[in-house]
Order: C-alpha cells, then structure tokens, then sequence
C-alpha cells in the first residue's frame, strides 16, 4: 500500500450490520499475507505482511448534519473503501455520504462491497424494491463534477448470504481486492495452508509423550497470550459500548416533569451526566475515567471551563492509577487537561501537560507519528498565548514536516498547520508572511472541501483578518460574506459560528466607515449568542464589547462604556477575576474612562489589567505592553508628564521584542511616548515621533488613535509657536 495512507481500508456499514462490521474488522486486521507474496510489487503498492490499520467509526451520527472532520479525514487517509450492504445500508444517509465523499477522493475503482442481506439490483424490479442492498451512491457512477449520474455500475462484491460464498471465501475477495493480487493465489494458500495443519496434527498424534507435552505447553501459552488479547479487546469493546450507552441515556428524559414544561438546558443534562459519573460507576473505573475524560471535553467545549477542569483532572488522576503515568490514555487526558488549562488562562500548568502529553505519545507512537504531530500543535498554541512566537513557530514547523511525511501535499492536517504557521506570523503582527500561508491553507481547503466544510470556513474567516489587518478591507469584507453564506448553509439558520462570521463581518464593516451595518451584524450576532449560548457566556461579552465600538463611532461614549462595563462583568463571572480577557476588558474600559476624565476608576482597571497580565502572561507580554501605554496615556490625563515618558518607553520596548515596527501597537507606545515628551517642552524630539507614528495607526482597530494623533500635532505645534504646521494638522482628514 502506498505510504500516504493512513489506513488499508475505510470499513462504511449501517449500525443495524454492526455484528458484521465487527467480524470483518476483526478479521482483516489479524488476516497475514501468504509470505511469497509480501513485499510483491503490485497495482496498488507492495503486498503487507498485515491488513491492519482498517478503520471503523463505531458512533452514530443520528444528529449530525455532516460526516465531521474525523470520518472526513479517515476516509481521505484510507487506500480503500469497504461497504457493507444490505437495505439497511442501501437506506442509510451517512453510507451514501461516506461513498460519495470517497469518490470524490477519486477512488471509485477502490470501494469493494460485503453484500449481509437484501438483493442487488432489487430497485429495478417491481414488487422487492425494498430489498435492495446497494446503497444509491454505489449503483450510479460520479460525474467529473462530483455529482452522481444515471450511468449505472457494477460494484464488485463478496457475498456472504446463504448458499453464496461464505465467510471464508468472501474475506478473502475482499483480501485480494485491497492488495491488489489474485484470489487464486489466495485460495492456493488458504488450501496449503490447511494441508500442513493436517499434516501437523498427524506428526503430533505419532510423537512420544515428550514431543507431546510440549506441543501441549506451547498451545498452553498460546492460548493464553490469544485470551490475554482476547480480553483485552472485549474490556475496550466494553467500554466504548458503556461509554455510549451512556451518553445516548443522559440526553433522554424519561421523567416529562425534570422539564417543567419547558426544554430542559444543556448545562443542566451536563451537570446531571457529571454527577452520576462521579457516585454510580465507582465499580467501573475506567468506563468512569474514560467517561470523566469525555464529559470534561464537552464542558470545555461549550466554554465551561471550571467544570470541564475539574473532570478531566479526575480523569487524569484515575487513568494514572489505573495504567500508571506513560500510558496512551493518560496523555490524551492530560492533553485535554492542557487545553482547558489554556483556555481557563492558566498557561504555565497548561504547557507542562501539554508537554507531558507530548513526551509519552512521541514514546507510544514515535517521535513522526500523527499522534505526536497532533500533540504539537496545542503546545505550540499556548506558547504563542503566552507571546512566545518564536519558540511556537518550530513546533508548528516540526508539525507540519511530520504530516507533509505522512500524508502529501493533499491532507487537511497539513492544511491545518500550514493555517496555523500564518496565524503565527499573524499574531506577530506580520501580515506579510502571513497572508501567504493563510491564503495557500484556504486553496488547500478548498480543493479538500470542494461541497463545503467548517474548516472551509474557518480558513476563509482566518485569510479575511490577515488582509483586513493588512489594509485590504474589500477583499475581507468578500471573503467573510463568502464565509457567512458558507455557514448559514452548513449549520442553518441559527449557529454559534455563524453569530462568530457576523462580528468578524461587523469588524470589517466598522473599519470601512459602514457603522450602521456594522451596528446590525452586531446585533444579530449578540442575539443568536444569547438565544444560543445564553447571556452569560464569554462569547456575549466579546461581543458588546465589539458592539461598544461602533456605538462610540456613533457619537454615543456613554452608551458604549455601559456596554463596556456589562462585557467586562460578564467576563469576571464566567471566567474568573485573574483571566486574560478580564485585563483585555478592563484596559478597555480604562482607555475610554480617561477622556470624560473619570481617572480614578481608569487607574484602578489598569492596575488590575496590569496584574492579571503579568501573571499570567509575564511580565514582557506584548499584552502587558498595550495596557502600559493605556497606563501612559493615563498618566498624561493626570499631568505626570515624567512618568507617562518612561511607562511609553518601556511598552514600546516591550513590544519591540515581539512585535515589527510598523504595526499599530507599536505606533500607538510611539505617539505616547511622542506627547509626553511634547507636554515636557521637548518639541524637536516629540515631533517625529508624532508624525511617523500618526502614519502607522491609521491601520489601528480603535478608531479614535488616528484622530488623536492628528490632535496632538496640532497640539505640538501651537505650543511650539508654529501657526502655519499647527492649521495644516487642524485642517487635515
């Protein structure tokens, strides 16, 4: 099989063949290829000694709107398709959709078929047309354009129906299929096979007592070693079947009054599925880990992350005492530890699972395995949190090196780091190393997901901010409606990331001037993230403070600080008084708090910015740096010219070591710095400052900076006693 798959087949079965699906997974993956002809070059690559991997998704998707990016990403990752048919099969949305995506893929001539029941070409003919077994997407062939077609195939099959092929000499259809050689040399192999085992038994059953005994303790260990496997398999089957069970009960309400009328949330199914995990499944330890482990997860997914933190924490614990500290299962909860962590703000913690997480699956599955890549990138994603860009990029590098190895050019995962090298050169402030990635991480996605996919939209969502913090604003507004539209068809009428496309789309708007459109996407994103999400969430926070925005760029300061202030509470009770984005709001409000002059509640939000930050970001954080220059601003309100020079000078030192000289952030520490040194009489000094840095922040995401750099020219210079430069500045746009 050629080395860029993942898996020697993708296994596509109803759940109702379920039975099947498991004796032919089973089957396959322990099946060994005769050895005169492994390693035998042949139409797909040289023969394997082994089958295995072969993939089987063993979840339901009854809720589902798409296959997702697990199965999306097994089927590309698979040489061959499998299906196993029957009418449940033939009737079943998610088999066609697997079928569809893989001949997308350009692998029509590599999907074989298991007919289990029903009658192939039963849909022609009257009277049985419920009986057939073929699924639509496999009895019509793909047009060039991914659509299917009337032409009809003629899907190759094994049969294991009665008084058709049996078990045996299906499997080996299916075999021979896969690698590329003849069934007759299969079947050749099955006979000699068969052959030396009569052959052996006859020997065995002439041999003295010796010669018997140990036979008799060799098939003794064998026997063993097979039940040791044995179990171990049934104790995973187990516990996956456990663990579902599990799930599909605690979305069930049984009892019509736990809603009281009305639908009940899903933090209170959570919440209840949490605490039944905790006190009726002590007896069962690792389903209970494995299921802490899962519900951690979806905590963290719906931004709850307090919750989330205490059960995957549980989860950690219980899998180390169960498998002991270098276990595949603990680092995938210490991986999960590790995001929560990151999310929660918690970096230094969340790095050092992060990092354990990677040691042990680089020692499980090699230091170039796809697990290790995938463990990679969250570590290289909480550096880049922590302002570390630098130290984040080789490990994104390293990442991408390891699936390009695995994978090809061709491969979401690939994709996925090559859109997260561009959002660090994004997060450095250099958009022009970052466009270029951004842009080739979209092409690639678009060439995967050639129907549509979230990623795709993501990827366009990612491209649109690099170009709109780069200054080409038309080509981002295109590409985030382009995005919206994506959405709206993928997740419908009300989602949370299409509430996610309307604030960037409301972004971009804003800086085109296009206020009053900005205000309504604003508006519309808030109110589908309350319907959604509910008032509290971090994401509603986010959002009246964009909303904040606009409304001060209509002429209404004290509406926007309101607003202001209800993001900055939302945030402190859902994510706690020492978050990062707590600080985020507080330099905020701090900012706009100066100019009406209420300095004494700014001072105190910037003391607190400044120690949230610190804390958890360090103390040269690029973020630090901006609530430093709102400090220096500050300290200008306040007339301590002296001290707001230094505060300016040393946020743009900070930012100096991470950030280049022509983005914003910096132009904002330079203008600072600029009229403190004005206000100090030293005009000579302040002037280029003011001048080259009024340039850079016409770029700037506050709106009010580019205005206040002119203002402060004019300033200058009527201080200085230059009438004519001071009406040049005054007059100017």
């Amino acid at each position: 099989m050629p080395g860029q798959f993942k898996y020697r087949a993708f296994i596509s079965y109803s759940h109702s063949d379920e039975r099947w699906a498991e004796w032919l997974h089973r089957t396959l993956e322990t099946y060994r290829l005769p050895h005169h002809l492994v390693g035998r070059e042949a139409d797909v690559g040289p023969v394997p000694e082994r089958l295995a991997p072969v993939f089987r998704d063993r979840e339901e998707l009854a809720t589902a709107t798409n296959l997702g990016e697990t199965l999306t990403g097994a089927l590309v990752e698979s040489a061959t398709q499998i299906v196993i048919c029957s009418p449940a099969a033939a009737r079943s949305r998610w088999v066609n959709e697997e079928i569809l995506t893989f001949k997308r893929l350009g692998r029509e001539n590599r999907i074989f078929c298991l007919i289990v029941a029903g009658e192939p070409g039963a849909s022609t003919r009257a009277g049985i047309v419920d009986e057939e077994c073929f699924p639509n997407a496999l009895i019509y062939r793909m047009s060039p354009d991914g659509q299917l077609t009337g032409e009809r195939s003629e899907p190759i099959a094994a049969d294991v129906r009665p008084g058709k092929d049996g078990r045996s000499d299906a499997m080996l259809k299916l075999v021979a299929g896969i690698v590329g050689v003849s069934l007759a040399e299969l079947k050749q192999r099955e006979v000699q096979r068969r052959h030396r085992r009569a052959m052996l038994l006859l020997a065995a059953s002439l041999a003295g007592m010796a010669i018997t005994s140990t036979l008799a303790t060799a098939a003794w260990l064998a026997r063993n070693e097979a039940q040791r496997q044995r179990a171990r398999a049934e104790a995973e089957a187990e516990t996956a079947r456990q663990t579902t069970r599990f799930m599909v009960e605690l979305f069930k309400v049984s009892d019509p009054s736990e809603a009281l009328g009305n639908s009940i949330t899903a933090r209170e199914i959570l919440d209840k599925g949490a605490n039944r995990i905790e006190n009726e499944l002590t007896d069962q330890p690792t389903i209970q880990a494995t299921l802490m482990d899962t519900m951690g997860t979806v905590y963290m997914s719906l931004g709850l992350y307090e919750p989330a933190a205490r059960l995957v924490r549980e989860a950690v614990a219980r899998r180390q005492g169960l498998f002991g500290p270098r276990h595949p299962e603990v680092a995938s909860s210490l991986g999960h530890l590790g995001e929560v962590l990151m999310l929660k703000g918690e970096y230094e913690e969340a790095e050092q699972n992060l990092r354990a997480s990677l040691e042990t699956k680089q020692r499980v599955y090699g230091p170039q395995s796809a697990e290790a890549a995938q463990a990679l990138m969250p570590l290289a994603d909480v550096l880049s949190r922590q302002g570390l860009y630098e130290k984040a990029e080789p490990l994104i590098r390293q990442a991408l090196g390891i699936r390009r190895l695995l994978y090809g050019e061709q491969h979401p995962d690939v994709a996925a780091s090559i859109e997260a090298l561009g959002l660090n050169y994004y997060d450095r402030g250099d958009y022009g190393r970052a466009i270029p990635d951004l842009r080739l991480a979209l092409e690639m996605r678009r060439a995967l997901h050639p129907q549509g996919h979230p990623l795709l939209a993501q990827a366009i969502g990612n491209l649109s901010w690099a170009l709109m913090q780069g200054g080409d604003l038309e080509e981002a507004e295109q590409l985030q409606r382009e995005a919206l539209a994506l959405n709206r068809r993928l997740y419908g009428a009300s989602h949370p990331e299409i509430a996610a496309t309307l604030l960037n789309l409301g972004y971009t708007l804003e800086l085109r001037g296009n206020y009053a459109a900005a205000r309504s996407a604003y508006v519309e994103a808030l109110d589908m993230q309350q319907r959604l999400l509910g008032k509290e969430a971090p994401e509603v926070a986010s959002t009246l403070a964009s909303l904040a925005f606009v409304v001060d760029r209509q002429g209404k300061r004290a509406a926007a600080i309101d607003l202001l202030r209800d993001a900055l509470d939302i945030r402190r009770r859902t994510l706690g008084p020492a978050h990062p984005d707590v600080a985020a709001a507080d330099a905020s409000l701090a900012y706009w708090l100066t100019a009406p002059g209420q300095l004494g509640e700014a001072a105190g939000l910037i003391a607190e910015s400044l120690a949230i930050r610190r804390k958890a970001l360090g103390p040269e954080h690029p973020q630090v740096a901006g609530t430093l220059t709102v400090q220096a601003n500050l300290l200008l309100a306040q007339g301590k010219y002296e001290e707001a020079l230094e505060t300016a000078v040393e946020a743009r030192r900070i930012l100096g070591l991470s950030l280049p000289d022509d983005s914003w952030q910096v132009a904002a520490a330079i203008n600072t710095q600029g009229a403190a040194l004005a206000k100090l009489g030293n005009y000579r000094a302040a002037e280029p400052l003011l001048i080259e840095s009024r340039d850079e922040l016409a770029a700037a995401p506050i709106p009010d900076l580019h205005e206040k750099a002119r203002l402060r020219l004019v300033e200058l210079y009527r201080a200085w006693g230059r009438p004519v430069e001071a009406e040049k500045y005054r007059r100017a746009n």
